[in-house]
C-alpha cells in the first residue's frame, strides 16, 4: 500500500521557482545619468560606490555642461529588477570618467547587452561607450537621457549624430523615472532577444 505521507522539504524544493538571471551594463559618460538610472529602477537598495568629487579631479575630468556635479562613480553603481517570473535584470553600472575605464573590461564579463546613457549636453561623451560595445559585439541601446533645460532631439536625430545602425534601438527616456528606465530595459530585452532569434 502506498504512503500518502509526502517530505513537505522535496514538495517545497519542486515547487521553487528560480527565473533567468541577466547581466546588463548601463554605461556612458561622464554624468550622463548612470547611478540616477540605476537607482531609480532597481528593487532592492542600490550598491554605489560614489565618492565626493575632489582637487584630484582638475583638470582631468571634463565638468562642463555639468558644472554642479559633486559626486562621481569610483568603481560600479548595482542594482536588481525582476521583469517576470521568469527573468530578473542585475544591472551594473560603470564609472564614466576615462581614468577608470580600465574597470569595463571586467564588468562586461558574462554581461547579455547594455545600455549607453547619452547626454544631448554632451554627447561626445558616450562614443567611447559605443565604441567598447560595437568592438565586442555585445548588444546595446542608446538611451537619451532627457534633462531640463537641454535642447531636444529627436531619437533619429541622435541615431544620426552618432552613426547608429538601424538595427540598434535608439529610445529617449528621464533616468529619474522607474516606468522610463524599466521600458529602457525592456527594449534592450527585446533587441536581445530579437538578435538571438535571428541567429538561432
Amino acid at each position: 500500500m502506498a504512503s500518502n505521507d509526502s517530505d513537505p522539504r522535496a514538495s517545497a524544493a519542486e515547487e521553487e521557482h528560480i527565473p533567468a538571471a541577466i547581466k546588463i551594463l548601463v554605461a556612458g559618460g561622464f554624468g550622463a545619468g548612470k547611478t540616477t538610472m540605476v537607482g531609480s529602477v532597481s528593487e532592492v537598495a542600490p550598491l554605489r560606490t560614489e565618492e565626493v568629487m575632489t582637487e584630484a579631479s582638475l583638470g582631468v575630468d571634463d565638468l562642463s555642461g555639468i558644472e554642479a556635479k559633486g559626486t562621481t562613480t569610483v568603481a560600479l553603481d548595482f542594482g536588481r529588477i525582476t521583469i517576470n517570473d521568469d527573468l530578473v535584470l542585475y544591472m551594473f553600472g560603470t564609472p564614466g570618467q576615462q581614468r577608470f575605464w580600465f574597470m569595463w573590461e571586467e564588468l562586461a564579463l558574462g554581461a547579455l547587452g547594455a545600455v549607453v546613457l547619452a547626454d544631448t549636453r554632451r554627447l561626445e561623451t558616450c562614443f567611447p561607450a559605443v565604441d567598447f560595445f560595437e568592438r565586442r559585439g555585445l548588444p546595446f541601446v542608446v538611451a537619451v537621457n532627457c534633462f531640463e533645460g537641454a535642447h531636444s532631439y529627436s531619437a533619429d536625430e541622435v541615431r544620426s549624430a552618432l552613426s547608429i545602425p538601424e538595427g540598434i534601438p535608439v529610445v529617449l527616456c528621464d533616468a529619474r523615472s522607474r516606468a522610463s528606465s524599466k521600458e529602457v530595459l525592456l527594449t534592450l530585452v527585446r533587441s536581445v532577444a530579437d538578435r538571438m532569434a535571428a541567429t538561432a
